[in-house]
Formats: structure tokens, sequence, C-alpha cells
């Protein structure tokens, strides 16, 4: 198996752009710049150009990350510099880099969305190269980036205006993985700062078309992807109030059968869990035998339409999938979950749903 190439962050593009650009204005060009990582090692990024402008220069660095799926890759990451009466170094947002609008990042609203570990990588590159009087002013561009955040989750965030200078490692691991619970943690804390104190949870697109169906407000769905364990780890250490699970049945069942994480690579169960509940409910062998046989578990709540046990078994699911969620934030007042199969059929929700959609509902 061919290994993944990594790759490097938009923070470490920045970071190049704006070094080769200070050490092309020192009369010391160079087609490659050092980059030192937070973990200490030392990255060679090419510079993709330089050149002189009316107040001083800006370089540009193509972002590469590697064999990871990621929108910024391809993009140029400017830093066009001016020396400054004002010590220290500034950053400002040029176009394709966003602004902060809504609290719980961590960027204070009106600032360029420029998270802190990158800031501290780029500053703390510039600051021992300039001179003992005054200071420089970087401002970070990325053509093309208002577009491409419309791909990411930074307009959900309240980042307006383009891309994040994003990336505490410096490097991209070729996995969509930490990206995924870093979006999720971050999602959580904005909505939380806002005071929001009731969310609906949902493991993809599907999930946000049914729970807009049921009347949850936009700004009250958050993307788990399969992070279930994750998202109610987070929410325990937030003061939030109730959660209302909704995703395919699937998905639910695994969790209902004690998997909080419900990608196919590390758990399923799905059949077994849902063979089980209804078995207790008076299915017979052969009605457990076509459950455990068909070829997902939408099939098998479709093929047992109709029989005396299946609307209590997936009632039962969602009972155990709320259980679950509610074990692993126990500070919830209320948690509750919706089962639909594709691709928006809902065929079971726990008791309390009607409450907490009432507390989720899109208001004026």
């Amino acid at each position: 198996m061919k290994a993944l190439r990594y790759g490097f962050t938009t923070g470490t593009a920045a970071t190049a752009a704006a070094l080769g650009a200070l050490l092309w204005l020192r009369g010391e060009g160079r087609d490659t710049v050092e980059v030192t990582l937070p973990e200490g090692r030392r990255l060679p990024v090419p510079l993709a150009g330089v050149r002189r402008t009316e107040e001083g220069t800006e370089a540009w660095v193509v972002k590469d990350g590697g064999d990871d799926p990621d929108v910024t890759s391809g993009l140029a990451v400017v830093a066009s510099l001016r020396h400054t009466d004002k010590k220290g170094v500034t950053l400002l947002a040029g176009p394709g880099v966003g602004r902060v609008t809504r609290p719980g990042l961590p960027v204070a609203v009106g600032e360029p969305a420029i998270n802190p570990g990158p800031r501290e990588l780029l500053i703390s590159h510039l600051l021992p190269l300039l001179p003992a009087q005054g200071g420089l002013e970087v401002t970070l561009s990325i053509p093309g980036g208002e577009e491409a955040a419309k791909k990411t989750y930074n307009p959900r965030l309240g980042i307006e205006g383009g891309l994040s200078i994003l990336g505490t490692r410096g490097l991209v691991v070729p996995m969509s993985d930490e990206a995924l619970v870093a979006t999720i943690h971050s999602e959580l804390s904005v909505r939380a700062a806002e005071g929001v104190r009731d969310l609906c949870l949902v493991p993809g697109n599907y999930g946000r078309a049914v729970a807009r169906n049921l009347g949850i407000a936009e700004g009250r769905i958050v993307t788990m992807s399969n992070y279930v364990g994750f998202a109610l780890e987070k929410i325990a250490e937030l003061p939030l109030k109730g959660i209302l699970l909704v995703g395919q049945v699937g998905k639910l069942m695994k969790v209902a059968g004690g998997s909080l994480h419900t990608h196919s690579r590390y758990s399923d169960g799905r059949r077994e869990t849902f063979a089980a509940l209804a078995a207790r409910e008076g299915a017979g062998p052969s009605d457990v035998a076509s459950i455990l046989e068909a070829n997902t578990l939408d099939e098998a709540v479709t093929i047992s339409q109709g029989r005396p046990w299946r609307d209590a078994a997936l009632k039962a699911g969602a009972e155990r999938a709320a259980k679950r969620a509610a074990l692993a934030a126990p500070a919830l007042d209320k948690v509750g979950a919706v089962l639909f199969t594709l691709p928006d059929r809902i065929v079971a929700a726990s008791k309390g749903v009607e409450e907490l959609l009432r507390r989720l509902e899109a208001r004026p």
C-alpha cells in the first residue's frame, strides 16, 4: 500500500510567504525558506514568487495539503509586508482570508481568522529579523479563498469573507479525522458562546434535511459526522441543556448498541441490535434471520413493515440511543433520538422528543 504524502497547513504557508518576503526585503532573496514547526522540525517550503510593491514587498506560497482532501490545496497564500512605526508584527486579513463575526472561536470577534497557533508561528519567525526601531505590518490574502470557503464550515462558524489560517502542528496529516474533530469542537463552542442551550446533532446532510423538516432552526443543528462520542464529551464541558440526535436508523442503532464511533471501520452491530430488540418484542426465528441477512438496516426495517413487533423494536432502539447519549453527557436535562430511513422517512422517536422540538424550533 502506497504511503500517504503529508502536506503543510495554511499557517505554515503564510509563515513561509511572510518570511520569504522579509528576507527578500533584507536583500537575502531565496527560492526556498525553512519553517521551524512547533514540534521543532525544520520544513523547507518553496516560494512560488516574490515581488516588490509600492509600500514594501510580497511573496506567495502554493498551499500543498499532501494526500489529504483539502479545498485549500493549490491556492496561493500571499503575504504582503510593509514597515511601520509601530513595534512588533501586526497581522491583517486581505482578500480571501476570513474575519470572525461570532463568539466562541479562539479568535476574537472582528479579528482576522488567523488562529493562535499559526499567528504565533508567523510572528516568531519574523520578530528576530525586525530592525531595532519600528515594526512590520503583514497582510495575508488567499486569491480564490472566498469562493473556496463556501465548501467549508466557515460560514456556519461565523467566519465571513474567506478561509481561515489554521494548523496547530504545521503539517497536514493525510487523514480527515483531526480536521473534522476540530470543526465539531469549534461549532459546539460557538453555539454555547452565543447562549444556545439546546442542540440537534446529525451525522450528515440527510440528517440535517430531516431536522429542518422537523422545524428545527438551522443555527441549532450541528454535524457530528461519525464522532458521536467526541461530540458528547465536548457537550459535557459546555453549559448545554438538551440534545436531540437525528440520524439514519443504521447509525443510531449502532449508538443504541453502545458504539459511539459509527464509522464502519470501527463499529457495526446495527442489524444485531435491531434483531435482539425485535426478538424481545416477539419476533420469531425467521424474522430475526431476515434482519441479520438484510443488506442494510434500512432494508431490514422496510421488509419488516407490518410485523407486530417492528414499531416497538424501533422505539426501543431510539430509547436506547438516547439513553446511551445521556450517559456520556450526564449534565443534560433532556436527550432524545429520532430515527429515519433514507431519504427522510421517520420510523421512531424516543420519549420527550416533542419537548425538545419545541425548544429547538425556528423562531422569527
